[in-house]
């Protein structure tokens, strides 16, 4: 995944030199006034004032660069490609909100420029929410067939949200470009696997063991799919393989330790997931999983503590909201856990365990209507369930974060 990082802001110092003498002042004094028609000048120039925006956006300077088209927007509301950098400004920055803004604005002006809309689908992407980032890619990809980058984000925001066989349509045209990339042949694999496409599978598998050439990296897709497939001690065998290989592999740890507290092997768990915390401090799967441990060994403090710093590194993270809720209930905290639950329920409206916690939280707090409503929205969706395998937020699938860098 490409990351940026904001220049310090270059500014520019306009220094007059006069000397105290009549002739010399009166002649400092016509140069100033000629710098202020130049500046005006360029007030009114918004295409100057666009390329001194566009070159500092390449330089990376990035306060200029907002200064210079938000000037532009200033003479012409109406320009789209300001609206559309302005965009890419705050997408440097990880302001996710004024860059959806400015990228909304844009795309309102200009419906057809494409681009707009793949920076769209990026900012949701970035920010894990990849069932909004879904129908910004989609219209990339049916305006421009051949836009790689953009068909193989939907192809990956079709896996994280388990449209499997959307995900093989979308990623199987990609196999000429892809198919000596290690991640691509994982997800193909799994999607096909799971979408019942068992020759696909297959191919796609047989492929990334050829390519893997036994790597770290191998070890540890192949560990991924047993934990998919729920064979944990063979998870365990190819993570630890992986290990050997490469100790501080990005998301070793992290699948180790979902393997091990699949297992109900907590302390396992807890120390993997503590060294692979030590090596992706950002993440936020690794305080997730740390406080879904805490709170299975009865220590809510330490649970608390891990699941806010996750929702703090991801605040669409359901299953960290849904765990704090519990923690709250069973500490008591009635108010805290309402508020929590209901940010779960706006993530993950369909889970009937959101539903249940839900009605419980409103029946401590003396709203019996609310809760008989919650309670009965609980049971339809339980009965629905009957007769197909339901994924509640504590069975929820494994998490993906290695797989989820943008491609190159």
């Amino acid at each position: 995944m490409c990351r940026y990082r904001s220049r310090e802001l270059k500014r520019y110092l306009l220094i007059a030199v006069i000397i105290v003498a009549a002739s010399v002042a009166l002649a400092g004094q016509t140069s100033k006034v000629g710098d202020e028609r130049s500046s005006n000048s360029l007030d009114r120039n918004p295409q100057e004032l666009f390329q001194q925006g566009e070159a500092a956006l390449k330089g990376g300077d990035l306060g200029r660069a907002e200064k210079c088209f938000r000037r532009v927007l200033a003479i012409d509301p109406q320009s789209a490609g300001a609206y559309a950098n302005l965009g890419v400004v705050y997408m440097r920055r990880k302001q996710w909100q004024p860059a959806l803004d400015a990228l909304n604005k844009a795309d309102h002006l200009a419906p057809s420029v494409a681009g707009i809309r793949l920076n769209i689908g990026l900012v949701h992407y970035r920010q894990n929410n990849f069932r909004a980032a879904i129908e910004p890619f989609l219209s990339v990809v049916r305006d421009m067939p051949n836009s790689w980058q953009a068909r193989y984000l939907l192809g990956l925001c079709y896996f994280f949200t388990e449209r499997y066989a959307d995900a093989v349509t979308v990623l199987e045209p990609l196999w000429i470009q892809e198919s000596s990339e290690l991640n691509y042949l994982y997800v193909l694999g799994i999607a096909a696997d799971e979408s019942h496409q068992a020759e696909l599978s297959r191919r796609a598998l047989d492929q990334l063991v050829k390519i893997g050439q036994d790597s770290a990296t191998l070890h540890l897709l192949l560990g991924k799919a047993h934990i998919n497939r729920e064979e944990y001690d063979d998870a365990i065998k190819e993570l630890e393989l992986a290990e050997r290989a490469d100790p501080k592999l990005p998301f070793l740890h992290f699948n180790l330790g979902v393997a091990h507290l699949k297992k109900q092997e907590l302390d396992r768990a807890k120390a993997e997931f503590f060294k692979d915390k030590a090596l992706e401090p950002d993440v936020a799967y690794n305080y997730d999983q740390l406080g879904l441990i805490f709170y299975q060994q009865q220590k809510d403090e330490e649970a608390a503590q891990y699941l806010q710093q996750a929702v703090r590194l991801d605040p669409r993270l359901a299953s960290s909201h849904f765990q704090l809720a519990r923690v709250y209930l069973r500490q008591k905290k009635y108010s805290e856990a309402l508020l929590e639950i209901e940010t779960t329920e706006k993530l993950a409206p369909d889970g009937a365990s959101v539903h249940y916690l839900h009605g419980q939280a409103l029946q401590h707090l003396d709203r019996q209507a609310e809760a008989r409503a919650e309670m009965q929205t609980f049971t339809r969706l339980s009965n629905a369930a009957r007769g197909r395998r339901q994924k509640e937020l504590g069975e929820a699938p494994i998490p993906n974060p290695e797989l989820a860098g943008e491609p190159q």
